[in-house]
């Protein structure tokens, strides 16, 4: 999946925004990682978002922090991010457009905790620019990478819980398929030709009779030595 994408994500949406109505029933693990984060951020002086998207979550953390940086790899984002800021009128928050796959532009140990909330996970190749004794904290759907990079790069007092409680539920095929558009890398479920795919989709997707999605992610946490 490439930046090409995230950015055209952006000029759709907005943003890294859902566009899909839907309820969500269960304890969600994207309302407890933002629980704790909230908990968290007071505690730290330096914060770096990784994978920031369009900002929104950015800003809304910064009531709780004394400093965070947000970087994203798609300057789409980070335009919007910017946008935002300025109307914002909030001045604890910083965007910078930056990727992973180079080498960052932040000074070593930089940061007392970084987060990432479902942004890229390669940030744990990058110790260099978190403090020691400093945290790591994420939320992913799949953390297959992320327990090989935490053992890679040395990280300690390692932290991965599971969930899958919550059920989102879609009244109906179009908001189904605007969800399903709105996922990184899939091709776009509201078109005529994608059809057939959709309802394949729907099928393989019925909960109790209703059309859902069983949410399915780790909250991971970890420390630099």
């Amino acid at each position: 999946m490439g930046i090409d994408w995230y950015d055209m994500i952006a000029r759709r949406n907005g943003g890294y925004r859902g566009r899909a109505v839907c309820t969500v029933v269960g304890r969600s693990a994207e309302d407890v990682f933002e629980e704790r984060l909230v908990e968290m951020l007071p505690q730290f002086h330096s914060v770096l978002d990784a994978g920031c998207g369009h900002g929104e979550f950015t800003l809304r953390m910064s009531r709780y922090a004394e400093n965070i940086i947000g970087f994203d790899n798609s300057a789409e984002m980070i335009r919007i991010s910017q946008s935002l800021l300025e109307s914002s009128g909030t001045r604890n928050v910083d965007f910078v457009y930056a990727t992973t796959k180079t080498e960052m532009p932040f000074q070593d140990g930089q940061f007392d905790l970084i987060y990432d909330r479902r942004g890229p996970t390669s940030i744990l190749e990058h110790p260099r620019i978190l403090a020691s004794g400093g945290t790591i904290f994420g939320i992913h759907n799949d953390v297959t990478q992320v327990r090989r990079r935490l053992s890679e790069y040395g990280y300690m007092n390692v932290e991965i819980e599971e969930y899958n409680e919550a059920i989102m539920y879609f009244p109906n095929a179009r908001e189904f398929a605007l969800n399903l558009s709105d996922t990184p890398g899939n091709p776009d479920y509201t078109l005529p030709e994608m059809k057939g795919e959709l309802e394949a989709r729907i099928r393989e997707n019925q909960i109790d009779g209703r059309l859902g999605v069983r949410e399915h992610k780790y909250i991971w946490k970890a420390m630099k030595a």
